[in-house]
């Protein structure tokens, strides 16, 4: 094995490796360490794992299991590399001509490449892929010794509803990912995410920790459909790899002709001398890139959904509309139940959106035109894709997605096939028509189930799937091209659609539907890995009987991402709006670090989130300032906590405790008071 080519990208060293039969892997290392790789018994792990429908199944008990290190595989030889501005493209092919492009992007400013494959058939017959990987990162670790016993932590994110973004973490070793006593059989660990939630079970990321030489690779799909990750070992190196969800996985099939391309979703990797929390910021700075309002001021939210529970009559909006007014918001949405007709429960006639003539006798222009003479843009929720039984889209089969020939349907909802154009005309119609007439600037789009597998496509259900879920972010294109400046709201029961792409085409998401319990700030921090906190919308969801801590609590959780009220606005107290306009005040002070900053993380919090014990903090630093936001759980707490900082002062400090508050030699010390406080404090 020796070196074909190496770049040295920001503080990473891509280093593109091959041998004598002409293959080709890449190893990404630290560049600082580019001394310190070892001589190991490699396999050098191709650019990409694929595989075609007729392909000889891989070797090594891996039948079942993966599609990869099949034989096809080991016929790919280099045709040649070249750099395009800021990517690299390598070109390998087999002698039939089955022929791929690897593309690994880079630019100043981002801290992980964006990589891609492209598979194109040069053959003379058409090609059936039921494979085919968007990154393989092969050769970890170069740096510790054989197969790296006790070194290697293999790290992932899981998701439920309202508990969304767990992290786990493992050891090689109880994963069964050491290699054999003789080196033969593949080990692998693959998981996955099946359906249109794309983040319903395990988000689409990996990261494999060295900790004796402190290195962390991880990498990250953006993908809105289904996707499988996978790692394997042979040998005494480990490799990953992530990509859509092969045929024995997810149904997934492409069919490509001669003389036709067909590209991989992009993936993100990176390497660093760090651990997994660093590792998971580095991710996030191609995300950033892909943030329209990445320069944008976050803006104050208030949603009236847990105010009104689903009846925001026209009444409704215009007293809450006058009660919170001159509180520096900037958003009033409204949510779910504005459309329908009689008494219908507003989940069963979701579809046509027509909107309710009783709830709004002069339509839903005088609604909107009311909120914005209060000092609000207007906003309005939708679940676009769906419709519910009592609508009459629910009938049109003709736009619907069909599966196995058949209405395809889940529990109360029918799905819009999103790869019609006639399906985007309804859209344009009732969706972003409303927008465009009532002159609503933000929208909330929900999404509250999933198509499962697939849909009916000439390729397979894997492959309709991948497709309907283009259309959708098509869709979203589409409504922003139409409504300049409007503001769209990524939300999927809360947080179902945290994935990359589906980020990259909305303003922001809806991190839960937690919005009142205890465990939200525990939630709103982990996802600090996965999504960009200024594209986080938090809920303070405030209620007329809450304590002055309570209230405190909630407004602190949202200094932990966007800012969003809810609840009894009508009702609290002026000291529970005193303590509400010192939290948009703060919250104003600090946004900026929100939006720009890194994240560091600590604490010690309990294994139940549900019934969470012990402390949180979260420290976020921009430039020369810092935000630290700590929560205290149930159980047992420290007396104080101590965190390091870089700063010279305390700016600003919200809490409710009187807690002491001392900065010193690098560290910021919080004395903890009580049980289910918060403590928010501004440096630089």
């Amino acid at each position: 094995m020796k070196i074909l080519s190496e770049y040295k990208l920001g503080d990473m060293l891509l280093r593109y490796l091959t041998d004598e039969e002409r293959h080709v892997g890449m190893m990404l290392i630290p560049a600082e360490m580019a001394d310190c790789v070892l001589d190991k018994q490699w396999k050098l792990e191709p650019l990409a794992q694929y595989h075609t429908l007729y392909d000889v199944a891989p070797g090594s008990f891996a039948g079942g299991h993966s599609l990869a290190c099949s034989d096809v595989v080991d016929e790919m030889g280099l045709v040649g590399q070249e750099r395009r501005d800021d990517a690299i493209i390598t070109a390998i092919a087999d002698a039939a001509g089955r022929t791929i492009y690897h593309r690994a992007a880079w630019h100043a400013g981002l801290e992980a490449l964006r990589v891609s494959t492209t598979f194109e058939n040069n053959t003379d017959e058409p090609l059936t892929l039921d494979l085919l990987t968007s990154v393989n990162v092969g050769n970890i670790t170069p740096f510790t010794p054989a197969d790296a016993v006790g070194a290697l932590t293999v790290h992932r994110v899981h998701s439920a509803w309202s508990a969304e973004g767990r992290l786990h973490s493992e050891s090689v070793e109880s994963m069964h990912l050491e290699s054999s006593w003789s080196g033969y059989g593949m080990r692998i660990e693959k998981f996955a995410q099946i359906g249109s939630m794309p983040v319903r079970g395990w988000f689409p990321f990996a990261a494999v920790e060295d900790k004796k030489a402190g290195v962390t690779w991880a990498i990250q799909l953006a993908c809105p459909s289904s996707w499988q990750c996978e790692l394997r070992r042979q040998g005494e190196g480990l490799s990953m790899s992530i990509g859509l969800p092969d045929d024995e996985t997810g149904r997934w099939r492409r069919t490509v002709n001669p003389g036709e391309r067909f590209e991989t979703p992009e993936a993100y990797v990176t390497a660093g001398r760090c651990g997994v929390d660093a590792a998971s910021q580095r991710l996030l700075t191609v995300q950033r890139e892909n943030w329209l309002r990445r320069d944008e001021e976050l803006p104050v939210l208030f949603n009236e959904y847990c105010t009104t529970w689903g009846n925001p009559t026209h009444a409704n909006m215009v007293k809450i509309a006058n009660r919170i007014r001159g509180h520096e918001i900037d958003f009033m949405v409204m949510d779910a139940g504005w459309y329908g007709r009689g008494n219908l429960e507003w989940s069963e006639c979701g579809g046509d959106w027509i909107p309710n003539a009783e709830m709004f006798p002069d339509g839903l222009k005088a609604t909107a035109d009311a909120i914005r003479a209060c000092g609000f843009k207007p906003g309005i929720w939708f679940e676009a894709e769906n419709c519910a039984p009592m609508s009459e889209l629910f009938e049109r089969d003709e736009l619907l997605l069909k599966k196995r020939g058949h209405v395809l349907g889940s529990a109360k909802r029918r799905f819009l096939d999103m790869r019609m154009p006639k399906a985007h005309e309804y859209l344009a119609e009732r969706v972003t028509g409303l927008l465009q007439k009532c002159g609503f600037e933000y929208i909330k789009v929900d999404y509250n189930d999933t198509i499962g597998i697939g849909c009916d496509d000439p390729d397979g259900l894997g492959e309709g799937l991948r497709k309907n879920m283009q259309g959708t972010l098509d869709f979203f294109r589409e409504m922003r091209a139409a409504v300049p400046g409007l503001y769209i709201e990524n939300c999927s029961s809360g947080g179902h659609r945290l994935e990359p792409s589906m980020m990259g085409v909305a303003d922001m998401a809806s991190f839960s539907d937690a919005h009142e319990c205890q465990e939200i700030p525990i939630i709103a921090a982990n996802l600090h890995r996965m999504i960009l906190p200024g594209q986080s919308q938090i809920w303070a969801v405030l209620r007329k009987a809450d304590s002055l801590r309570r209230v405190n609590y909630s407004l602190v959780n949202t200094f932990l991402g966007v800012m969003c009220l809810s609840g009894d606005m009508l009702d609290l107290s002026d000291a529970q709006w005193k303590k509400v306009d010192e939290g948009i005040a703060f919250y104003k002070a600090v946004r900026h670090i929100i939006r720009d900053g890194v994240t560091s993380f600590h604490g010690d919090v309990s294994e139940s989130w549900r019934h969470p014990t012990g402390w949180q903090g979260i420290v976020r630093t921009s430039g020369g300032e810092t935000l630290a936001v700590i929560h205290t759980f149930g159980g047992n707490f420290p007396a104080s906590v101590t965190l390091p900082v870089s700063a010279r002062r305390v700016r600003r400090i919200m809490c409710s405790e009187n807690n002491d508050v001392y900065l010193g030699d690098g560290c910021l010390t919080v004395s903890l008071n009580a049980p289910f406080e918060a403590i928010a404090v501004y440096l630089d």
